[in-house]
């Protein structure tokens, strides 16, 4: 038997931004009777395969992503104080390695870049200086910007576990990483004591009055009168558009993470998130180059493969375990749960970390069993996300958050209440609306767009 019950909102989907967005709604706003709809137990699709980093560290055009993600950052510090920091924020940056000379200048000027659009001033520290080392814990105010380091002796003394061939070290210091899952977790805790009313359900149609949002219909029948819809589907961000007759323009790439026990102590226990900012192509034994290339799915391994390869430690100084991640090949698929995970992935990622971090070659050809999982990076086509209003009046979206949905998720959302609410809104909103892309000055733009910086 169908029911019919009313709510001010509804929200499609339980992850990091449906789960923010009913925060920010019942919470900051005061929106009572918010109804948050998702068919599997709040952030468990993708919002917990995070790597749970977080940075301001974002390219042009224009200052947008920047802006976007010092005001969430400033959000995650907010509500890391409230909580007495129970998801455990840390900021020990972003540490970008190069052991080519000739990427110094490269590195330099995406500092350079990210400087004038709001992230923070660079400081060069060429022979020795005032640089500041990171604390493993905590958090500090005012610590932003970035520190280049071409000091070799300055590069071992702060990170002795970096290989002697290194170059330089590009220091993001408003960067770090948070328990994800016990931050969505504190969100939802505060939303549902401030009212917000987590279903159980499926949505599968949206109905409509005079081009006007009026109901949510779920999959047991149940239909819930509202003249406010927020799709904040994840990977299914486009399908749950189409109930909307709106075609959102975004594709979904798997992206894997493993992680293992660093018996070894190839990275350090207080180390920052370390990435290779080096392509390379592997050193592969010849034995294994002959079996690689007799199979066309791997023969491409043997080729030149982009920079990124990026590890980070995992848990409490105690523990052992580490996270690595290379993402090599970023093909758009259609999203699968649970999604298939690649046997290689593992080893791929440690081969290419080895290029910086010598203690990772130990396990080259002898792998402790790895734990590998991932989830879908759901994006547009420029890599930014969305959140404002859909064509259809009282709709709208949150999402494409590709892999930064936990560092942006409280901004995004913070815009998004501010859309539904009538509040003022930032100089940067209109970056992130679905009407950009009927403005013909943006599609110029998508045209001659840069890099993504997807981590």
């Amino acid at each position: 038997m169908s029911a019919t019950r009313s709510a001010s909102v509804v929200l499609c989907g339980a992850g990091i931004a449906g789960v923010s967005v009913a925060y920010f709604l019942a919470v900051r706003h005061g929106i009572k009777n918010v109804v948050l709809i998702d068919e599997r137990p709040p952030l468990t699709m993708t919002s917990d395969k995070s790597t749970e980093c977080y940075r301001n560290w974002w390219p042009g055009p224009g200052d947008a992503m920047v802006r976007l993600m010092n005001r969430s950052i400033d959000l995650l510090e907010e509500f890391a104080t409230a909580c007495g920091n129970l998801f455990h924020l840390n900021q020990r940056g972003y540490l970008y390695v190069t052991t080519d000379m000739a990427r110094i200048n490269a590195l330099q000027a995406s500092a350079e870049e990210a400087a004038q659009l709001g992230a923070g001033a660079l400081r060069l520290h060429a022979k020795g200086g005032a640089y500041r080392p990171h604390s493993a814990e905590g958090f500090a105010a005012g610590l932003d910007g970035a520190d280049l380091l071409t000091d070799s002796a300055l590069i071992g003394e702060h990170f002795p576990y970096l290989s002697k061939d290194v170059a330089a070290v590009l220091h993001v210091r408003r960067a770090g990483w948070l328990s994800a899952q016990q931050y969505g977790m504190w969100l939802l805790d505060e939303s549902r004591a401030a009212g917000v009313e987590l279903v159980s359900g499926k949505v599968t149609a949206i109905g409509t009055e005079a081009g006007r949002v009026s109901s949510a219909l779920l999959a047991d029948g149940t239909t819930i009168l509202t003249d406010t819809f927020v799709n904040a589907a994840g990977p299914y961000l486009a399908d749950v558009g189409q109930l909307l007759g709106v075609e959102i323009p975004v594709v979904n790439e798997l992206h894997l993470k493993s992680a293992f026990n660093d018996s070894v102590g190839a990275v350090g226990r207080d180390a920052p998130l370390v990435i290779c900012a080096d392509g390379q192509t592997l050193d592969w034994s010849a034995e294994e180059r002959a079996v690689l290339a007799d199979d066309p799915t791997s023969a491409w391994l043997l080729g030149a493969l982009p920079s990124g390869a990026h590890t980070r430690p995992e848990g409490d100084p105690a523990a052992q375990s580490v996270l690595v991640l290379w993402d090599v090949h970023n093909e758009p698929v259609e999203a699968n749960f649970p999604p298939e995970t690649d046997p290689l992935a593992a080893e791929l990622a440690v081969r290419g970390l080895g290029r910086i971090l010598p203690g990772m070659k130990s396990y080259v050809g002898k792998m402790p069993r790895p734990f590998v999982d991932g989830g879908y990076y759901t994006k547009t086509r420029e890599n930014r996300p969305l959140a404002g209003p859909l064509p259809v009046e009282g709709a709208y979206v949150i999402g494409a958050m590709s892999g930064y949905g936990i560092m942006a998720a409280a901004g995004l959302a913070d815009l998004l209440a501010a859309h539904i609410t009538g509040v003022s809104l930032p100089h940067y909103a209109p970056a992130f609306t679905f009407a950009r892309y009927a403005d013909p000055a943006y599609q110029q733009l998508l045209s001659d767009w840069g890099e993504s910086w997807q981590l």
